[in-house]
């Protein structure tokens, strides 16, 4: 860059069994989770067929990566997501301000808060990430929050609006079924493989040849000076 910061112009991915490589491509996007799509598809192209299990780490676990893999690639996904360690925890389970620990009224569609005031569905509502993916929303309020006693510990200090939930049922929903797959013991034991398999072939290309950046600029030639390792 032109203040004198280096910062990676490629992302190298590889697709791995038994720590042998079986595919390999490299991407002018920094961000592993916008090379999952086009990675499979390579992938795909490659061999004419995906494995039944795609095993990846949080990193690329999104709504987005997930919706492909099950609708357009018909596999299933063993990707876990930035919070699944954490929402796992008692810390996290047991706060009563965390709006993923309070009680839901399926009937009349309503959140209940810790001071049992109740938050109605309001409105349907969507966002765009930076990469123009569409996330669909639904948006619950309270209708008073003025006077309530935890307001302070519920919002921030100065919040002039009641308390607001924003609840994307996409992403609750693949967020479930990959928490139960991995919670499956065989679906659990090939996730667990994933440290001892593709992680020791990055070890080995940096440990033991040393290769820990690309030698040319271009995309092409950066993939011919990878097959050269």
């Amino acid at each position: 860059m032109k203040n004198g910061q280096l910062k990676p112009g490629y992302n190298l991915q590889i697709a791995t069994n038994s720590q042998f490589v079986l595919s390999y491509n490299v991407y002018q996007n920094p961000t592993d989770t916008r090379t999952m799509i086009p990675f499979l598809n390579s992938i795909q192209e490659t061999y004419g067929h995906l494995p039944e299990y795609i095993v990846a780490d949080a990193g690329y676990g999104s709504e987005s990566n997930y919706k492909a893999i099950i609708d357009d690639f018909n596999r299933t996904p063993l990707i876990t997501y930035g919070m699944f360690i954490k929402d796992k925890t008692k810390k996290y389970k047991s706060d009563i301000f965390n709006t993923q620990n309070w009680n839901y009224d399926e009937i009349n569609d309503e959140f209940i808060c810790p001071n049992n005031k109740r938050l109605g569905f309001k409105r349907y509502a969507y966002r765009h990430d930076k990469y123009g993916y569409k996330r669909d929303f639904k948006l619950y309020e309270c209708d008073d929050c003025s006077e309530c006693p935890l307001k302070n510990q519920c919002m921030n200090f100065n919040s002039k609006t009641n308390k607001k939930i924003m609840k994307n049922y996409n992403w609750e929903y693949f967020k479930s079924q990959i928490n139960k797959k991995l919670s499956e013991p065989e679906t659990k034991n090939i996730y667990s493989q994933r440290k001892i398999d593709v992680e020791p072939v990055f070890g080995f290309m940096k440990a033991i040849l040393g290769f820990t950046r690309m030698s040319v600029e271009d995309s092409i030639k950066s993939k011919e000076n990878l097959v050269l390792y």
